[in-house]
């Protein structure tokens, strides 16, 4: 907000002649996301705005030697928590790649420590020269039928719905709860739209009256489409597409065909959950970009997808386009099909440069929550799975999807009539333990496609309740990695022939403030070696999609610790199908 002094100071910055610019960037190649076109201009920047496109005195001169300049790139859903390292970190991880803003959900911390875990990533990123903006979480838990380390009303959420770095709810993955009209969902939705903010949504195979039922509360948008028929019929209902590419969940190539002329300005990207190790290796939404350019897309509309489509879609208004009054976040980039960025600004200061930020990223990491692991102590025989019937319900898993099949397998058991993955080549015994309140809960099933043999993972990253999820081949190694995880705090454990990998994440058992070369470097040793040494094959990812099995809200069925859970019908089933 601008005092009346401020205000002039702008005017006579941008009159020109009066007072000069702060910054002058010469001969750029301007992306007008506004009208469409591409021209050749000067930009001066002032007190952080966009002043105007008239050579003028400047202070500082950047000549662009023919560069485009963009707006700078927006994230318009993410989960900070899934790169595994602090909002710090992390700005440090994407502001080299050209974004500038993002959309937070920050519903992993949340489910760990409620209210504090969300005041940590608005402290965390409020003064980073990335934009990290907060949609509280909806779903704490996901669903009435998990065990999370917190529960918040719509009462707790008002302490922070006023705070200006919240654009909203986030997303309101109860779609059921929604569409029955069940009360405490509802005044959810109704405490973001009588503050006049976004609600998001998610409601994955939603269509028809249900998918009528579910916007008709105010909901707007949507990242969860995996088909071109359900973008479709949400874009018909009035709702904005984020369309995601992530490290677990990749829908760019499935729908970016659906993108027409005539809907294109009701859509726009966004990664969802991306490690560390995909950051690192192909970048952020840069990556977005090239994908789509690299498919057909026109230049300028997948820069429009990825800047003012965003910023419209969540009420940024002074973010997203390059225009007098309009903040003065953008990029300088080679050329619009490899988006190789040269120079990032934000708030009209140079921040990276070539791939290094410039400036030292404040981490207030030392006030995060940590301590998060309450576990009740496990026997030896904790993790066995009677199938007395030799008939099994299984989850299988989907490459490069969320998205599981309910399956039934004939399997072989031990003398006690328990399941061994040993006597059934291709099903691993997958189990999720609470460790929040040491209620001793655990759920224990049978995974298909995951092809882990030798050993076992555990990992404290187990969406949304992020309670303790483990795979292996049996139960001495499981038990082995839980335990290790409890004693390091939380993060990633793998075990093979006596051997224990680790990867601590001590905020919240989900991220760390350690450098994030390092984590990369950890993780990729880790990923390795669950190929080389556990078998997991090269189409799925072993860490997130493990950690995605408990996620009760993304058909078909997933595993929590009550027990294996029907998502389809909302309702928990036994392992064994009689």
């Amino acid at each position: 907000m601008y005092d009346i002094d401020d205000l002039k100071n702008l005017v006579d910055m941008a009159a020109g002649g009066r007072s000069p610019a702060d910054l002058l960037i010469t001969n750029a190649k301007l992306v007008d996301v506004l009208t469409g076109e591409i021209r050749e201009t000067d930009v001066s920047v002032g007190g952080g705005k966009i002043l105007g496109f008239s050579h003028t005195e400047a202070v500082k001169v950047v000549d662009a030697r023919g560069a485009y300049l963009l707006p700078g790139l927006i994230d318009a859903h993410i989960h900070i928590e899934s790169s595994m390292v602090s909002p710090a970190r992390f700005a440090g991880l994407v502001l080299p790649h050209g974004t500038t803003s993002v959309v937070a959900d920050p519903h992993e911390i949340a489910n760990v420590h409620g209210l504090e875990g969300i005041r940590y990533m608005l402290e965390n990123g409020r003064h980073l020269p990335l934009n990290i903006f907060i949609a509280l979480p909806s779903c704490v838990p996901a669903t009435p039928f998990e065990d999370s380390g917190a529960v918040l009303s719509a009462e707790e959420l008002e302490e922070l719905i006023d705070d200006p770095k919240v654009t909203g709810i986030g997303e309101m993955m109860n779609f059921p709860g929604v569409v029955s009209g069940d009360y405490d969902v509802l005044a959810k939705i109704q405490l973001g739209t009588s503050h006049g903010k976004i609600v998001d949504g998610h409601a994955p195979g939603l269509l028809g009256r249900d998918l009528d039922a579910y916007l008709v509360t105010g909901i707007t948008n949507t990242h969860e489409c995996a088909t071109l028929e359900e973008m479709r019929e949400n874009l018909r209902r009035g709702s904005y597409i984020l369309i995601r590419e992530g490290s677990a969940a990749k829908n760019l190539r499935t729908l970016l065909p659906g993108v027409t002329p005539g809907n294109a300005r009701r859509c726009a990207f966004c990664c969802d959950d991306r490690h560390i190790e995909d950051i690192v290796s192909d970048g952020h939404m840069d990556n977005h970009l090239r994908l789509a350019v690299g498919m057909g897309m026109d230049p300028v509309q997948a820069i429009t997808m990825c800047t003012l489509n965003a910023a419209e879609c969540f009420g940024l208004r002074n973010k997203g386009a390059i225009a007098p009054g309009r903040d003065a976040d953008f990029i300088l980039v080679d050329d619009l099909k490899a988006f190789r960025v040269r120079k990032v600004f934000t708030a009209g200061r140079l921040i990276a440069e070539d791939g290094r930020v410039l400036i030292p990223l404040d981490d207030a990491a030392a006030g995060a929550p940590s301590h998060s692991i309450h576990l009740k102590p496990l026997a030896e025989d904790a993790l066995s799975l009677p199938v007395r019937t030799g008939k099994a319900r299984v989850i299988g898993i989907e490459p490069a999807s969320l998205v599981t099949k309910s399956l039934v397998r004939e399997v072989k058991t031990d003398d006690a009539g328990c399941f061994q993955s040993a006597l059934n080549p291709g099903l691993t015994k997958i189990a999720v333990i609470e460790r929040h309140k040491r209620t001793g809960k655990r759920g224990i099933g049978i995974l298909e496609g995951y092809g882990l043999t030798g050993g076992a993972i555990a990992t404290t990253i187990s969406h949304d309740s992020h309670n303790i999820v483990v795979a292996g081949d049996n139960d001495p190694d499981m038990l082995l990695a839980v335990r290790e995880l409890a004693d390091m705090g939380g993060g990633i454990v793998s075990v093979h022939g006596g051997a224990i990998r680790r990867l601590p994440l001590p905020i919240a058992g989900l991220m760390t403030s350690a450098d994030p070369q390092e984590v990369n470097a950890v993780l990729h040793d880790m990923l390795v070696a669950a190929r080389a040494e556990l078998g997991i094959p090269e189409d799925v990812e072993p860490f997130m999609t493990l950690s995605f099995m408990a996620l009760p809200v993304i058909p078909e069925l997933k595993l929590t610790a009550r027990g294996l859970f029907n998502v389809n019908t909302f309702s928990f089933v036994g392992v064994e199908a009689d």
